[in-house]
């Protein structure tokens, strides 16, 4: 299993190498949807956390603008990626592949006590295989970016946007349960179609969503998107108020339980 998520890895990161290969100035300065951030600071982001991996020192600089940094993890990248910006984004591409050659050896290289060694994640501490994990979601997550940005669709089926899935997938019993907290007996389903996509279906019980082994022929709210509207939603790219008006949700049933989830669904902050 340790060897087959570095596998996801070096998929995610040639993924990335080749779509920015030939972009244009113009493109690399496009914003994207991650404020404050254009196509060329995603992937300064990307190669900044890979150095913090490696052992590489911060670089000692204080960016110009952080007014749309949240907190002090956010301070943390605005320093790695406002760095980056004095370079042209054919060299940040460079370095991306420089750095993720550097770590894709050292990630082939480890063994299975390095992989079990208790190591900090974004989401507290846990075998290394946990932080692996996060940083494949990570990478899909701003490739994704970069190609809303840009309208370049793509890498929205195989092994790793199924990895990115199934994060969010996870997290839906959190936002329905702890975040909305319909009242018990309440049936919420999520539809999410595509090549990587399934049913969700969730059952409210004691104050917790709990999943069910069969979705209800008529849920108190059923909501269906596609992958790009589960993973915008999910990680806050996307405002509800956006993604209901165009129609990139549709809600059946309860509409206003739906519109609470939906403004609800980012789990990341």
């Amino acid at each position: 299993m340790s060897q087959e998520l570095v596998d996801l890895m070096e998929t995610v990161w040639r993924s990335i190498a080749a779509l920015c290969a030939d972009f244009t100035a113009a493109q690399w300065a496009t914003p994207t949807e991650c404020p404050g951030w254009s196509v060329q600071d995603q992937v300064s982001h990307l190669v900044g956390s890979e150095c913090r991996l490696l052992g590489r020192p911060a670089p000692e600089h204080e960016p110009a603008d952080t007014s749309h940094v949240r907190n002090d993890v956010g301070q943390g990248n605005e320093v790695l990626v406002d760095y980056r910006r004095q370079f042209s984004g054919a060299d940040i591409l460079a370095e991306f592949r420089e750095i993720t050659a550097e770590r894709l050896a050292v990630l082939r290289a480890m063994s299975a006590a390095d992989f079990a060694a208790e190591t900090d994640n974004p989401l507290g501490r846990g075998p290394y295989t946990d932080l692996l994990a996060v940083r494949i979601y990570d990478a899909w997550v701003h490739e994704q970016d970069i190609r809303r940005a840009l309208g370049i669709p793509g890498h929205l089926d195989g092994p790793v946007a199924q990895h990115a899935y199934g994060r969010t997938e996870s997290a839906m019993p959190f936002v329905v349960g702890r975040k909305v907290r319909p009242d018990d007996g309440t049936t919420v389903v999520f539809e999410i179609a595509g090549a990587v996509g399934g049913t969700i279906a969730l059952n409210m019980d004691g104050g917790r969503a709990y999943r069910m082994d069969a979705a209800p022929a008529s849920p108190t709210a059923r909501l269906t998107m596609d992958l790009t509207a589960f993973n915008a939603l999910g990680t806050g790219r996307w405002p509800a108020e956006q993604a209901l008006a165009d129609g990139s949700v549709a809600i059946a049933g309860d509409v206003a339980l739906g519109e609470r989830i939906v403004g609800e669904m980012n789990f990341m902050i």
